[in-house]
């Protein structure tokens, strides 16, 4: 994101692109502008997908019948519902979310909704991504917003096999809703995830005041979760996670001193950022 580059592989394309729409999606937020609804999760899926699929694929829900393969063998592993199903089902599913937002937990009714929307495999690609994004707006809408704490996949990328097993089932759609589905599983595996992310958040957070000097922004998370993975940060990793110049680089290192987040060890080039001890 930082370097920009002129040709850019596939691969880069797709981290751009959830960086667009996650920066989007968190300005809407903000503004008190967004709502679940097909519309939006359509403008999630053209947001993620653009550059990777044709027009005609890309913010519009699949035509077409879809397969999930198994990663590593490549064998057929779920049968998706048919295309003719897709709409009807996607309007089914926010018509439950609306209704149970008060009468179900939060994270059980997000966790219900991730699941079922990866099951409905609406697009012909970025269904993962796209669901990601829309239950993390759905979160926000019910009071949790994470968008400035942490991201799913720091969570998922711990053990992607583990993630697909959950959020996935084996066989065809309608079988599995014929006999019922045992969301349990998953539902425990996707609260585990949010608790685990907000503790680790938490144990980078002082009980600080929320004003304009003690507010901390996105980019003062980043050097936080930086050294609670490293252990420390020097201005050169800053650096490299920010496009903030040095001055302002040495204010934001300033800033986390004096709220009592983290030390300056070192000096000159040498220097270099820890935890503060409590």
């Amino acid at each position: 994101m930082k370097s920009k580059p002129v040709h850019i592989r596939e691969s880069e394309r797709e981290v751009l692109n959830y960086n667009q729409a996650f920066q989007y999606l968190n300005k809407i937020l903000n503004k008190r502008q967004a709502k679940l609804s097909l519309a939006l999760i359509l403008k999630i899926q053209k947001q993620v997908t653009d550059g990777l699929l044709p027009k005609f694929e890309s913010g519009r829900l699949r035509q077409q019948p879809v397969v999930v393969n198994n990663p590593r063998t490549r064998q057929v592993k779920f049968l998706p519902p048919d295309a003719k199903d897709v709409e009807s089902l996607i309007f089914d599913l926010i018509g439950f979310v609306n209704t149970g937002r008060k009468e179900i937990d939060a994270l059980i009714l997000a966790g219900l909704f991730h699941k079922q929307l990866v099951l409905i495999h609406p697009f012909m690609d970025g269904n993962g991504r796209t669901t990601r994004l829309a239950t993390k707006v759905l979160l926000s809408e019910m009071g949790l917003d994470t968008f400035n704490l942490f991201s799913f996949e720091n969570y998922y990328n711990r053990n992607v096999t583990k993630y697909f097993e959950n959020v996935g089932e084996i066989g065809n759609y309608y079988d599995l809703v014929s006999y019922g589905i045992d969301f349990t599983p998953w539902l425990e595996y996707f609260t585990e995830g949010i608790i685990d992310e907000l503790l680790r958040v938490q144990k980078l957070l002082p009980k600080v005041g929320i004003s304009p000097k003690s507010e901390l922004l996105s980019y003062h998370l980043n050097v936080l979760d930086f050294i609670s993975r490293k252990g420390f940060i020097t201005d050169k990793d800053y650096a490299k996670l920010t496009n903030r110049a040095k001055a302002t680089r040495t204010i934001d290192f300033q800033k986390l001193i004096e709220l009592g987040l983290i030390e300056r060890k070192g000096k000159g080039r040498a220097t270099y950022y820890l935890l503060k001890e409590k």
